[in-house]
């Protein structure tokens, strides 16, 4: 008799769906905790880690048509001792394997679950499996998200410098020998190369003697630019055509261009050097996390997207959708109304995404398995 192999945790199956984890250190929310189906927020105390709250069930995928899809935050389900935290991940990875949608696929992943059985009945669950009791969520807070692009120095001494990739594409362009400029700093760099969740490069372990030496080749191979807008950092696309066979619409191809048309909008209202996460997926399978944005682009054919808007900057709410179905030309025509109503309406330091919500151009989506489908206009 043959013999065969058993996955510790997942036995002789798969999860009915991907599962995704992420962990994450406040107050940056540089992974999308709430695009996952596990999540760990650290928590420290007198500058030691001490264990992380846990949050489960986030997910951005839906179906054009099935309002049985739909987004969905991660939910809060407590906070851990850091002793306890193997215990929590294997008991929530077995209770979806257990417990998931296997007949049905749109609705197999964990935030599915989620809806069927109950939050409250899946953390009791996971406290039995684990043995673990969830205490209350410790005080965290979200006020940045997004890569920090430029150089950071790390506790060993050691310098990491955060490139800017647009659309995660290291190539070369005219003027732009990006994947060239890699490549000699990698003919001298000894420590590490990192791609990050926005589809960025941080070059990773740079001694202070090597620092000017790979700034300058990075400079000098359009890797390092002064020019690029808050905007433009802030924006992503998934891949799209010509590679992903569930495209509609470009959103790769496309974002460049379409960014540079919003950029004169901005601009033109005086909020050229403002931030706005802006992101587009060719399809409405979540790839780009446009239901993590403030203007969010989800393609339904060529040249078509429903536009959504009033996401917030730090990743913690789901934009609605205002208008479906619409050209490039016209989501760029609504962007320059709304856009000069936020710069001259705005209160100090409002984020678009908040404003479009006070000033009620969109309802904010308060629980998603219920209000996202509905009209967009408050």
């Amino acid at each position: 008799m043959a013999a065969t192999d058993e996955e510790p945790i997942l036995g002789e199956t798969y999860l009915p769906r991907k599962f995704k984890t992420s962990v994450v250190i406040p107050p940056l929310n540089d992974v999308d905790l709430h695009a996952n189906d596990m999540n760990f927020v650290a928590i420290e105390e007198n500058g030691k880690l001490i264990g992380f709250n846990v949050l489960v069930g986030g997910g951005l995928a839906m179906t054009h048509g099935d309002t049985a899809t739909f987004p969905r935050l991660a939910s809060e389900f407590g906070f851990i001792a850091l002793k306890d935290t193997l215990a929590v991940a294997e008991a929530i990875v077995t209770t979806q394997r257990d417990w998931g949608n296997r007949t049905e696929r749109k609705n197999a992943k964990t935030k599915y679950t989620l809806e069927r059985v109950g939050v409250d009945r899946f953390r009791q669950e996971t406290e039995r499996r684990a043995g673990v009791t969830f205490s209350p969520v410790r005080p965290y807070e979200f006020t940045l998200r997004g890569d920090q692009i430029g150089w950071l120095k790390g506790i060993d001494d050691h310098w990491h410098l955060t490139l800017f990739v647009e659309n995660g594409r290291l190539i070369d362009l005219p003027g732009k020998p990006l994947k060239t400029g890699v490549a000699e700093i990698a003919k001298i760099h000894r420590g590490d190369f990192r791609l990050t969740a926005n589809q960025n490069l941080i070059i990773a372990g740079i001694p202070e003697a090597e620092k000017s030496r790979i700034e300058s080749i990075a400079r000098a191979h359009g890797l390092i630019s002064d020019n690029v807008t808050p905007l433009r950092e802030n924006s992503m696309a998934c891949v799209s055509f010509p590679t992903c066979p569930l495209a509609m619409a470009e959103a790769e191809r496309f974002l460049p261009e379409f960014v540079t048309e919003v950029e004169k909008i901005m601009t033109s209202h005086g909020v050229g050097n403002e931030q706005i996460v802006l992101r587009v997926t060719g399809c409405p399978n979540g790839c780009g996390r446009a239901m993590l944005s403030e203007v969010g682009l989800v393609g339904k054919a060529p040249d078509r997207y429903n536009l959504h808007l009033g996401g917030n900057r730090t990743g913690t709410r789901i934009p609605r959708m205002y208008r479906e179905n619409i050209s490039s030309a016209v989501i760029l025509s609504v962007l320059d109304e709304l856009i000069g109503r936020w710069s001259q309406e705005r209160t100090a330091g409002e984020d678009f995404g908040d404003y479009l919500i006070r000033a009620g151009v969109v309802k904010p989506v308060l629980d998603s398995a219920v209000d996202f489908y509905e009209a967009g206009a408050a």
